[in-house]
């Protein structure tokens, strides 16, 4: 579902509490600030990416001016990954798109969330495009369901180890053998709609015919010959 004005709109009552107790938010506005206002509209239509600066932090959020506007961004709307210290943002430049408007009511959500997760979407179809089926993957196990591990990979990608494809042997739980933060090497079995399947037991069964062969070793003292003198060597012939 879209989130929309409303979806903020508590963090939006306390954000422009103050400066509605300063100035008379819904005054008619000059054609000047009309102009203004329908630039906005468009920029949000057009979804025109934008650089401001964070002037204030305020609960819920953020503050920063576009075209001398004030414009709020929403913590959620500020980083890809929750952010603990919103603090950390003051000062900051950030690239941003218009995420909602309300003219009649001089409203301006701004939003880098979008920004950042469609380059976040590039970047993973770049790395898909050169990721194939039986490459041998590095990666630490970020995740963990009754149904596999979920592993993030040195390129940024993710891979699912179906627990069926973690060992040899049968397990109940995943914990068995993995546990979050530890760093495993599988070979990626599939790859469909963007998704990665790997295998941690196909590099163990891949080896294990190698291992077999380096473990057996021909016995020293027999000699292997095609002399007929030996074949016949240990023979004894009835009288």
């Amino acid at each position: 579902m879209s989130e929309t004005m409303k979806d903020f709109e508590k963090e939006l009552e306390v954000s422009y509490k103050e400066m509605e107790e300063k100035q008379n938010m819904f005054e008619s506005m000059s054609d000047e600030e009309q102009a203004v206002w329908e630039e906005l509209k468009q920029m949000k239509d057009d979804k025109t990416e934008v650089e401001v600066k964070i002037k204030e932090i305020v609960k819920g959020g953020a503050v920063a001016y576009l075209n001398e506007v004030r414009g709020f961004i929403p913590a959620s709307k500020l980083s890809l990954n929750y952010v603990e210290d919103l603090n950390e943002f003051q000062g900051q430049h950030l690239k941003v798109r218009v995420f909602d408007i309300e003219v009649e009511n001089k409203r301006l959500i701004l939003s880098a969330r979008e920004i950042l997760k469609e380059a976040q979407e590039a970047k993973k179809q770049e790395e898909l495009a050169k990721t194939k089926v039986g490459m041998v993957v590095k990666g630490v196990v970020d995740s963990i369901q009754p149904y596999g591990a979920f592993v993030k990979l040195e390129n940024g990608l993710s891979g699912l180890v179906h627990i069926s494809q973690i060992s040899n042997r049968r397990l109940k739980t995943v914990q068995e053998v993995l546990s979050l933060g530890d760093e495993v090497t599988a070979k990626i079995t599939k790859i469909q709609d963007g998704k990665l399947s790997l295998s941690i037991k196909a590099l163990n069964d891949s080896l294990e015919p190698e291992e077999e062969e380096l473990d057996y070793e021909i016995p020293k003292s027999q000699q292997l010959t095609t002399s007929l003198g030996s074949l016949f060597a240990n023979i004894k012939l009835d009288e």
